[in-house]
């Protein structure tokens, strides 16, 4: 089967991709979109979210024939063509990468919460990340990069 999606702003095609294959084996095999972490591959994690049509979704969970005609973002599409995201800038100023493998996927939580609340409270922080598991931060130095993505002017979309 062949899956055509708008990914990242710009038209993307896979060929040959099998029924049962999911979103993210597609966009890191097939589309060289290696942002995105395969980790638990049961939506349990969070290492895998992505945006489909504006949505955060657990990529793993999702059918690659699911994002036919579809607009895919990933980590990799929230940084400009030189720069990092503002949400991405924080984790980095703010000592919340550690191993990375988790990175992507808070970061897109991250950008989508500040999109709806651009001064979230440390409850709605919390909530907010709750379907993302880190094993390295112990946490606190995410809520930071949230805490200092909001406080930057542009953090939001």
């Amino acid at each position: 089967m062949r899956v055509t999606c708008n990914v990242n702003g710009e038209p993307r095609v896979a060929d040959e991709v099998w029924p049962g294959e999911s979103l993210l084996y597609v966009l890191r095999e097939r589309l060289g979109l290696p942002g995105s972490k395969n980790a638990c591959e049961q939506g349990e994690c969070g290492s895998c979210t992505v945006y489909l049509d504006g949505v955060p979704v657990c990529a793993c969970l999702v059918a690659a024939g699911q994002a036919e005609g579809r607009t895919v973002v990933t980590v990799e599409g929230l940084a400009g063509e030189d720069t990092l995201h503002p949400v991405q800038q924080a984790f980095v100023d703010a000592g919340a990468v550690q191993c990375g493998f988790c990175t992507p996927g808070l970061v897109v939580a991250v950008h989508d919460l500040l999109a709806r609340d651009p001064e979230p409270a440390e409850a709605d922080i919390r909530e907010a990340l709750a379907g993302n598991l880190c094993r390295c931060t112990g946490y606190e130095k995410i809520i930071a990069a949230v805490h200092l993505a909001a406080s930057r002017s542009g953090a939001g979309p």
